[in-house]
Parts: structure tokens; C-alpha cells; sequence
């Protein structure tokens, strides 16, 4: 099958970078077309002979909704999805299609990868951690992949630490085989009874270098021009009652009449003030699961709806309580579990779309269903802030996206959101050394 769209210069210059490597990762930010880039080059090495078979990993949800979609847009490609029961798995792996699409939690199923000697990894950031289980399972079975490419949107979307484990499953020449030994030279240890470093004074600008030939970055100078602008604006919400929060805070335990809320540790704390901070904390000990004190979140989430004239809107949220007082007081809205919501969103029939950063972080094409965003509460992890963004603010989007913050004053709201702001520092410089010359 032909493929029906072509790529813009840019995208094409990444994907000839692909092509002329047999190691090598493509940073672009999101909305900039990884998939299609990816798809064109491997499309041209099953062409002309390189690679008999590919093996795509990525997120779950990738896998399904993003990559048979895609696949016939930009290549001959018809992909087998291996995803699913192990026989629907199986049947996948002993087709005859020559790219097959797995999903990252069913890595340390895989037996044998003889069949198969080129690997894609979609959301690179899956394997920072060298010593998880999927990246030992992908490790010992890895030796037939004569072409391996990873595709990122950040290699450092919570610190300088996590480039290694990727740069280690594409090319282990870049950083090296140990971490530890990584670690000793780019870093400086800071309390080795927890375990914490630090990257050691030009550590960041050193590791990029290093990773620098076999990484292709999109700058958005490239392709920010085809995008419309994006606003992020700050919905600030007063807590009026503070006693609850600020007890839990002092004391790490809270009453509420006859619970009694209680924090084991600094972690935990943490978590149960972020719950407050949207009105509500867990108690899994009493008879409730968890104890409303405040609605002033969703309050202000109402007037905000009701501001934008009801427009087509995708709400993130952090906890199960948030979505279950959303489905509460918007009935009509929709989850990414319900049946074919992504097409319907996109073909501008839902008003109201819930979603966690988990599941609508990766790959997701939402940009045709609306341009309004609402974050209840915010992730810690600026990888699946960004990428949440990316849903509307990609490639398609005709209008400007608007993207809303809910930060509850003087709460730990303002904290993750400062946080966040940090790690876009780091990533922001690592950019800079990584660019092309």
C-alpha cells in the first residue's frame, strides 16, 4: 500500500538520520511527528533489504491506537499488534508481517527475537531504569537487533540520571555498560546513606556530547511556525478551610470526627497533602475510603467550563476520588476506557473528556476534537505533563490551545508546579548541548 502523506523537510531530514544509522535516537518534542518520521525509514530499510523484520515496543495504548493508524499514512506498512491474551500475542509474533508492535508490560514475556534483527523503542523514557524487570527481560534477548532507535521527547524529563538506562539499550558505546561507573564520573554523590547525587559541574554538557552523533534533535525552531500558539494560564483556587491541610502538614495526622487520617512518613505526607490540596484524603482503614472536606476545585472547574461556553474540553486528573466526583458532576463525561472515544472526541462529539497522564501521556492524535485543556491536578513527572499537552498541541491542531492549571494557594500545588518548571530547566539545557551544528 502506497503511503498517502508526505513528510515536511524537516521530518525528512530526521528520518534519513534513522536511515544512515544503526544506533540512534530521534529527541523531538511532541507533536512533531516521531511516528511518521519512523515509520518512512523503516519503510525504506525493509525496501532496500537492511532489516528483514521490526519490532516496535511502546505504551500500551500507542501500540493500538497510534501505530495501525499511522503505519498506512506514511509507508506500505501493515502491522501485526501483539497485544492482548498470549495467544493473540503469539499470533502476532508468528505472523508474516514484517513490523510487529508490542507493548512495553509484555517485554519480559518475550522468549526469542531471533526472527526479528531491527528495533523501534516509542517512548524511549520506558527504559531509564537499567535495573527494571523489562529492561533485563529486553537485555538478554537483544542480541539479533543489529538496528535499534529509540524515540524521546525528553531524555532528562526528571534529571540527568535517567539518559543512561536509555542510551544503554540503544548503543552501550555511548555511556557505558555500569551506571554505577556512569555515575562516578557525571556525578557527585551528595548523602550516600539515601543515595542521592548530583550531576558533578559541566556533567550535563559532557553527557550530551557524548550522546550527541547518534541523536537527532528537532528543534522547534523547525516546526513551531506550523503550530498554533499555546497558552498555559494559572487558575488560582483558595482553600478556605486550611486547618485540615495545615494539620496534616504540622502533624502528619488529621481528625476528621471519628477518622483519624495518619501519615507514616515525609512520602506520605506528601501524597495526602496533594489529595487536600483537591479537597479530599484518602483513609483506607475506615469504613469510607476517603473524607471530602472541600469542593473548591470543581466549584471553580464549573465556573471555568461554563466560562469557555461548554467548550469540547479535556480534563486531567491525578486520583480515582477526583474522576469519581468529576463523573458525579458532569454525568455526561467521558473516560479513555469508554468505546471508541478517541474517534468520537476527535469527530467534536464530546463536551467533557477525562483523562489521566498515564493514559493519554503517549501518542495520542486528540488535536481535532478541541483546543481546551484543564489540569485538576498535576503529575510530578514533567515527561507526562508535556505529553498530556501534546495531545491537543500537535501537528493538525487548527486553533490556539488554551491549557488551565488548578493550583490551590499555599499548597503543595505550587510546589509540584515549581518542580516541574525545574526539571523544564534541565531538559531546556540539555537541548541546547544536543543540538546539531
Amino acid at each position: 500500500m502506497a503511503r498517502t502523506l508526505q513528510l515536511r523537510a524537516y521530518q525528512q531530514e530526521a528520518a534519513t538520520f534513522l536511515y544512515e544509522r544503526d544506533r540512534a535516537m530521534i529527541l523531538a518534542p511532541v507533536g512533531a511527528g516521531k511516528t511518521a518520521i519512523t515509520l518512512t525509514a523503516m519503510d525504506e530499510m525493509l525496501q532496500d533489504g537492511y532489516v528483514k523484520r521490526w519490532l516496535v515496543v511502546a505504551p500500551r495504548r500507542v501500540c493500538t491506537d497510534v501505530w495501525p493508524v499511522e503505519a498506512p499514512k506514511w509507508s506500505g506498512i501493515t502491522p501485526a499488534i501483539a497485544v492482548g491474551t498470549p495467544s493473540q500475542r503469539e499470533a502476532a509474533l508468528k505472523s508474516n508481517a514484517r513490523v510487529v508492535v508490542i507493548n512495553y508490560d509484555n517485554l519480559d514475556k518475550l522468549e526469542n527475537l531471533s526472527d526479528f534483527d531491527g528495533i523501534v523503542f516509542d517512548e524511549l523514557t520506558r527504559l531509564k531504569n537499567p535495573s527494571g524487570k523489562r529492561f533485563k527481560a529486553l537485555e538478554k534477548i537483544m542480541s539479533t537487533m543489529k538496528i535499534r532507535w529509540g524515540l524521546t521527547g525528553s531524555f532528562t524529563s526528571n534529571g540527568l540520571e535517567d539518559v543512561f538506562g536509555q542510551c544503554k539499550i540503544i548503543d552501550q558505546t555511548l555511556l557505558g555498560r555500569a551506571k554505577g561507573a556512569f555515575m562516578q564520573q557525571y556525578f557527585i554523590c551528595t548523602n550516600r546513606d539515601f543515595g542521592q547525587w548530583t550531576p558533578a559541574t559541566g556533567g550535563l554538557e559532557q553527557v550530551m556530547a557524548k550522546i550527541k552523533p547518534a541523536t537527532f534533535v528537532l528543534e522547534p525552531g523547525e516546526y513551531k511556525d506550523k503550530l498554533p500558539p499555546c497558552h498555559v494560564v494559572e487558575v488560582r483556587v483558595p482553600l478556605v478551610d486550611r486547618k485540615p491541610y495545615e494539620t496534616m502538614k504540622r502533624d502528619y495526622v488529621v481528625r476528621f470526627a471519628d477518622d483519624q487520617i495518619v501519615a507514616q512518613n515525609a512520602a506520605a505526607v506528601t501524597t495526602k497533602l496533594q489529595q487536600m490540596a483537591s479537597g479530599f484524603v484518602y483513609n483506607r482503614e475506615a469504613a469510607t475510603s476517603s473524607i471530602w472536606f472541600s469542593t473548591h476545585k470543581f466549584d471553580r472547574l464549573e465556573e471555568l467550563l461554563s466560562e469557555n461556553q461548554r467548550a469540547n474540553t479535556i480534563v486531567a486528573y491525578t486520583y480515582q476520588e477526583e474522576l469519581a466526583e468529576l463523573k458525579r458532576r458532569f454525568p455526561h463525561a467521558q473516560t479513555m476506557d469508554d468505546n471508541n472515544v478517541i474517534e468520537r472526541w476527535n469527530a467534536g462529539e464530546i463536551e467533557l473528556l477525562l483523562a489521566h497522564p498515564k493514559s493519554a501521556g503517549h501518542g495520542l492524535n486528540l488535536q481535532h476534537g478541541g483546543c481546551h485543556m484543564v489540569f485538576l491536578s498535576l503529575p510530578w513527572s514533567l515527561e507526562l505533563y508535556e505529553q498530556t499537552v501534546g495531545r491537543l498541541h500537535r501537528s493538525g491542531q487548527a486553533h490556539d490551545v488554551w491549557v488551565y492549571v488548578m493550583l490551590t494557594d499555599k499548597t503543595i500545588d505550587e510546589r509540584i508546579w515549581a518542580a516541574l518548571h525545574d526539571k523544564k530547566s534541565v531538559s531546556d539545557l540539555a537541548l541546547e548541548e544536543l543540538k546539531n551544528d
